[in-house]
């Protein structure tokens, strides 16, 4: 089969893949538009796969209304992929659900875009690809994220950048990766909003609070009212002995009760310190959001 002739297209990404690869050439920039000129239709069965695919959760409903518009309209915009070796074999970079949905809708080609790229661009390409679409769950973004901050090395400044995304935003999705991997699956199978989620970050329990969640349909509100009334039932924290046998705790004097004050102001949050007679001691920062606790581990990092 011939390959059409290829059109040139200065549409881009802006923020995103050409800011990525520093380019805005139209081999990089233009694969994400929508009107795209297409290099030639393959047979469905000369695809694979994407290896680097972020998505391990299709949505049942979202997949039967694609398959519908496929039906209807057809494939409106290429799939992007690569050839594997010299065989008659492409692999998708892009556009994975698309031909998943055009088997279903018994097509026999598609309509596709070639490109040449290593296996380092294929799967920064497919995360971030997938990511800017919006329709990744919040637990499949966060993998997302972290396999570019540990394969790329990306900072998450770097990271807000290519996707459009504020650093906080990356910060509080990658916290959920904290969550038990119960919880994870549920987040990621849609049966968890992103704030119910956030709230059982702090939640001492969370898969059980996250099917009480799901079997009394609590709000985030709700969710956050009974992890605090679980806290403040609890007991308080037995002081960890000092590490000397002889070690005792100390009465603050005027100069710890004023170091506690200028840490508070430079930090804007409650510090407490405690002396033991051999000294040893503790610094505890309280937090009263998320966002704080964010800002803290920027400052400690950076």
């Amino acid at each position: 089969m011939t390959v059409k002739e290829k059109t040139k297209n200065t549409k881009g990404l802006g923020r995103g893949l050409s800011a990525l690869l520093g380019s805005t050439d139209k081999e990089y920039s233009d694969i994400a538009t929508a009107n795209v000129s297409r290099d030639r239709d393959l047979p469905i069965e000369f695809l694979v796969p994407n290896p680097y695919q972020p998505r391990f959760y299709f949505d049942e409903q979202k997949s039967a209304d694609l398959i519908q518009s496929i039906k209807d309209r057809g494939i409106l915009q290429p799939l992007l992929v690569r050839r594997r070796g010299d065989l008659d074999e492409y692999e998708i970079i892009a556009g994975e659900r698309r031909w998943r949905a055009a088997q279903a809708a018994e097509l026999h080609s598609v309509p596709v875009i070639v490109r040449e790229m290593s296996d380092a661009e294929a799967l920064e390409i497919a995360l971030i690809e997938n990511i800017q679409r919006h329709d990744l769950s919040p637990i499949e973004e966060a993998m997302g994220y972290r396999r570019l901050m540990d394969e790329f090395h990306h900072t998450q400044e770097q990271l807000g950048h290519i996707v459009g995304k504020s650093r906080s935003h990356i910060a509080n999705i990658l916290r959920l990766l904290a969550l038990p991997d119960a919880v994870q699956r549920l987040v990621a199978e849609g049966k968890l909003t992103m704030g119910h989620a956030r709230a059982l970050i702090t939640v001492d329990d969370a898969t059980a609070m996250a099917h009480r969640i799901i079997d009394e349909g609590l709000s985030v509100r709700q969710v956050e009212s009974l992890s605090k009334k679980g806290k403040a039932g609890k007991p308080a924290r037995a002081k960890t002995p000092a590490a000397g046998p002889k070690a005792h705790r100390l009465d603050k004097d005027a100069d710890t009760l004023a170091l506690e004050n200028d840490l508070s102001l430079a930090l804007g949050l409650s510090v407490s310190i405690e002396f033991n007679s051999d000294e040893s001691g503790e610094l505890r920062l309280q937090y009263k959001t998320l966002e704080q606790l964010d800002d803290i581990c920027q400052r400690l990092s950076s």
